[in-house]
Formats: C-alpha cells, structure tokens, sequence
C-alpha cells in the first residue's frame, strides 16, 4: 500500500472510567497523543484523530469531530472514514484506550501486503486493523452502534488476514484499568 492513513478513535465519554480516555495522561503524555505517536511510527501519514465528547488541541494529526459520538463506536469509523484522503489507499484504525499497543504491530499491519489485516496477539484478534480503501464504503456501512470493523470481518472472513504482532492490547476501561495503568512496571 502507498499512502497508509491512520485513524484514531478517541471519541468516547469514558463512561465507566468517568473521564474522556483521549485526556488520560500516562507517563506525561496523554492517551490521544500517544496514539497518534503511534500511527505515525508505524508509518501511517497522516493521522487523523475522531473526538467527541472531549475537545482537545491534537498536534499531529487532522482532527475532525463526531457530533453524534454518543450513539457509539461505529459513528466515529463512519466519520473518520469519511474524512480518508482521496489518494489514500488504505487505512490503520486504532483505537485511543490501548496506550501498549507498539508502532511494530501498525508496520507488521503494513507490512503484511493484506487488504484486510488484523492485528493477534497471542493468537486473539485485537486492534489495531488495517483496511484498504476499496473496502472501506462496505467497512462504514457494516459499523453501527457500538461496532466498528469488526462486523465487516465477520461478514467478509475469507478477507481478513490475520497479523501476530508484539506488544500488549490491554484497554482501559475502568477506574481499576487506569490505576493499574499507572502502578504498571515493566
């Protein structure tokens, strides 16, 4: 693939965590940054970052906001998708609560020559997953409520490729989540 876009999903209230995830610092750096660092150290240019419920300076990246982020993940895939250059030819969807997840599992996604790749660790699909852009209308179609990329794998397996790839896709989801976040050694 040419141009590889990435997009991350960082439009979420964080409910149950009880704070936007994107504003979540770790280690002095914020979850919305730390995925955009991410995408584009794996190669992806350029990134564009999906906000809703929180509005923050994003540097880096092209921020566009989803105005209906509260009807769920599948709304913000539709308006990042919405907003892939044209001379894209593929994209790398990641989402902002999975502060472990290493720029070599965004270049293994590249790297693979996939058309549909998703990201294994330890054999479980996880994120983050490449799409390229032939199939991003029917990936927005399929990415309603709280589904994003995954009802268009499931429909669609003889596509999908998966990609073992290093790192840890913890998400933090919860109060507990982010406290061991941040008590976390390695």
């Amino acid at each position: 693939m040419t141009q590889v876009v990435g997009l991350l999903l960082a439009a979420g209230q964080g409910a149950r965590l009880g704070t936007p995830k994107a504003l979540v610092e770790y280690e002095g750096e914020r979850l919305v940054d730390r995925g955009v660092r991410l995408l584009h150290e794996g190669g992806c240019h350029p990134v564009i970052v999906v906000l809703g419920a929180a509005t923050v300076q994003v540097r880096g990246a092209v921020v566009v906001r989803n105005p209906d982020w509260c009807s769920g993940m599948g709304s913000s895939l539709r308006v990042g998708l919405d907003a892939l250059p044209s001379d894209a030819s593929g994209v790398v969807i990641a989402l902002v609560d999975q502060p472990f997840v290493e720029p070599a599992a965004v270049r293994a996604l590249i790297d693979s020559g996939a058309r549909v790749a998703v990201a294994t660790y330890g054999g479980r699909r996880r994120n983050p997953v490449l799409v390229s852009v032939e199939h991003v209308a029917r990936v927005a179609e399929l990415a309603v409520g709280d589904v994003g990329a995954r009802a268009f794998m499931r429909a669609h397996p003889e596509l999908v490729t998966e990609v073992e790839v290093p790192g840890d896709p913890r998400d933090i989801d919860t109060p507990e989540d982010l406290a061991a976040l941040t008590s976390r050694t390695d």
